[in-house]
């Protein structure tokens, strides 16, 4: 009875310290700026504003969320997309070197992004993609050696009879595809949209590098342009962090079932 007591005290507390800095963010841009200096930061405003909310809204930042959106779309469709045919070809379709330059591509995930981010943009300038919605999607709209390595690990675990089956009545690799294993590819293709949105979504150095006009400008670089010359208002900053977080929540409340899902097929992959 006490190590139960004692279990849940500890999962309390981590709970709590989990959910602490989200806390923070909705009583800080719900706080005038007067009322973030006469309060304590775990205390709640009273009355609480919403006039943080409407001038981050008004300053613009409902274009930002549109762009990310537009963006993470995007990026998650040609993820499954594409990176669904190039597991699919590493692992059931034979030819000469298909191990060596699966695991040659699954190696570059050693290399660290910031290596290659000035090369990626020395290439994008001289394609003249700088500052356009090409230039932001390209890098990551054809697949990742992660989605990749997920989803050839999964086709690698369904069982060959199902292609051969198919083989004798006359299937061709598409429709062994499409209409056979893509229906039994659904938890991991669950698990490679969830990775693919959150990362998406969350995306700040290659749209802050890429990226220059309002046009592009995505969430993320939208709040580190809320810095202005005299410093940083916590009150604007946090108000337009909350905006942001809300659809990663409203996503977490609809799909709940399906990131659990995700997070033991990729523990257990």
């Amino acid at each position: 009875m006490v190590k139960r007591i004692v279990l849940y005290l500890v999962l309390v507390a981590g709970a709590l310290i989990c959910v602490f800095p989200y806390l923070l963010v909705v009583l800080t841009a719900l706080k005038t700026r007067r009322q973030l200096n006469s309060t304590q930061p775990w205390l709640p405003a009273l009355p609480p504003t919403f006039a943080n909310l409407g001038h981050v809204l008004h300053s613009g930042f409902a274009g930002y969320i549109a762009h990310s959106v537009l963006m993470t779309a995007a990026l998650t469709v040609g993820q499954l997309v594409f990176t669904t045919f190039a597991a699919y070809a590493f692992a059931r379709l034979r030819f000469r070197g298909r191990d060596v330059l699966f695991w040659l591509y699954v190696a570059t995930m050693m290399v660290p992004s910031a290596v290659t981010m000035i090369p990626l943009f020395l290439i994008m300038r001289e394609l003249h993609l700088v500052n356009t919605w090409w230039g932001l999607l390209a890098p990551y709209l054809l697949g990742t050696p992660y989605g990749i390595f997920l989803m050839r690990q999964f086709f690698r675990a369904l069982p060959a009879g199902l292609e051969d089956a198919a083989r004798i009545d006359g299937a061709g690799p598409l429709t062994i595809l499409t209409r056979i294993l893509l229906p039994l590819c659904r938890p991991a293709m669950g698990t490679l949209a969830i990775i693919t949105v959150i990362s998406s979504w969350n995306n700040f150095m290659w749209p802050l590098i890429i990226t220059s006009g309002d046009d592009t400008k995505v969430v993320t670089v939208g709040i580190a342009g809320l810095k202005g010359a005299i410093g940083v208002d916590p009150n604007l900053m946090t108000a337009a962090g909350l905006i942001a977080l809300l659809p990663m929540v409203a996503i977490f409340v609809a799909f709940q079932r399906f990131i659990v899902r995700s997070v033991v097929l990729t523990g257990l992959k």
